[in-house]
């Protein structure tokens, strides 16, 4: 009756061995405990440096568990300015802000900066959270062909002199590929045509580059990339995110960005453990090596061909094709003792299934080694 098309799709999804569920299990380091208490290798967590629990190994006090309101009422504490000041000098820029999450700062940077007479390239493998900004803005929006510059180039010559501002949308880090984006080739085209890019950070920042800010740091162009959008929640080991940006962005967002005026801000535990995750540039560059070169002996070993930049990246993705074998090979993996998601559409596309691998400085030797192991048999 009222529920009769939920049921319907939901029969659907089952049929095609697309039914996703949640299932309870309690984190322990690299290792996930489930619900019958068995005790799998986590390999397919985002906590890339194993900060998560060398932060909960610390010391955190705080004097309230939850910020009370929101960042414009009373919930923007000296505690979240310092995170603030300490993300901008990170990232090198005039100013940074807060977010609950990593997805309200793609969602809702997006939404508010890209307003109605402009234009918005986006990369047609983007996050959900900047599809979703793009689509909740006001600006009209085209979706280019992954990493295609020449495409971006053609549709600049075609569209901007019709637009006030042209936007370029793009993740640096690709979460299911582990591709890096063409930054460098993308901000020669957008200077040309006088476009600006917006780049999530999310699963660069900690990773690339000589100080770990990520992709833009790597590529050289942090100077070319106004707005930077990262999470607290990946490589950093803790919950929210963040944008990095010049002063007059902030300022036009904490008046404009409804997820940013309409959350309570971001919990004061999360705060803390983000403090604590940055306090130590060196401890992120010892960790960061050291994932890095588990990505390159992983791709190495299973003779997965990549770009330079790629090779350390820590997402590791296996192709595998049907759904069903997909899950078939996690199931496997599962029985000996690991865990690697199988990721089926619409996650990735059609006929695209696959493992994503997900490395951590805290995984050992003869973690990877297990790994390594089990996987030729796919």
């Amino acid at each position: 009756m009222m529920w009769d098309d939920f049921d319907q799709t939901l029969a659907e999804l089952r049929c095609r061995g697309r039914m996703r569920q949640l299932h309870p299990r309690r984190l322990d380091g690299v290792h996930l405990v489930d619900a019958a208490g068995r005790r799998l290798i986590n390999f397919g967590s985002n906590d890339y440096l194993g900060l998560a629990s060398f932060v909960a190994s610390k010391s955190i006090r705080v004097d309230s568990v939850g910020a009370q309101a929101s960042g414009l009422v009373c919930g923007w504490t000296d505690r979240h300015q310092l995170l603030a000041e300490t993300i901008a000098r990170f990232e090198q820029t005039e100013a940074a802000l807060v977010f609950p999450t990593g997805f309200a700062a793609c969602s809702g940077t997006v939404s508010a900066i890209c307003r109605q007479g402009d234009l918005i390239l986006s990369d047609e493998l983007n996050h959900a959270s900047l599809i979703d900004g793009c689509r909740l803005s006001k600006a009209e929006r085209i979706v280019y062909p992954h990493r295609d510059v020449d495409a971006v180039a053609r549709l600049l010559a075609a569209h901007r002199d019709a637009h006030r501002r042209v936007w370029i949308v793009t993740d640096s880090v690709f979460s299911m590929d582990g591709h890096v984006a063409p930054l460098g080739d993308l901000c020669e085209v957008a200077a040309g045509h006088d476009a600006t890019l917006i780049v999530d950070e999310a699963h660069g920042t900690g990773i690339l580059g000589d100080h770990g800010s990520g992709a833009c740091e790597a590529w050289g162009v942090k100077a070319d990339i106004p707005i930077r959008i990262g999470t607290l929640s990946k490589a950093l080991g803790g919950q929210g995110g963040f944008v990095a940006c010049p002063q007059v962005v902030a300022d036009y967002l904490v008046n404009h960005c409804r997820p940013l005026i309409y959350s309570t801000a971001l919990s004061m535990p999360a705060v803390e453990s983000a403090l604590v995750a940055l306090a130590d540039p060196q401890e992120i560059r010892r960790r960061r090596d050291r994932v890095c070169a588990l990505a390159r002996r992983v791709r190495a070993e299973l003779g997965l061909a990549c770009a330079a930049i790629e090779s350390g990246i820590p997402i590791v993705p296996i192709p595998i094709g049907s759904d069903a074998d997909a899950v078939s090979a996690s199931q496997r993996l599962y029985d000996l003792g690991m865990f690697v998601p199988a990721i089926r559409p619409p996650t990735v596309p059609e006929g695209q299934a696959r493992l994503r691998l997900s490395l951590s400085a805290g995984h050992s030797d003869e973690m990877v080694d297990r790994l390594i192991e089990g996987l030729p048999s796919f």
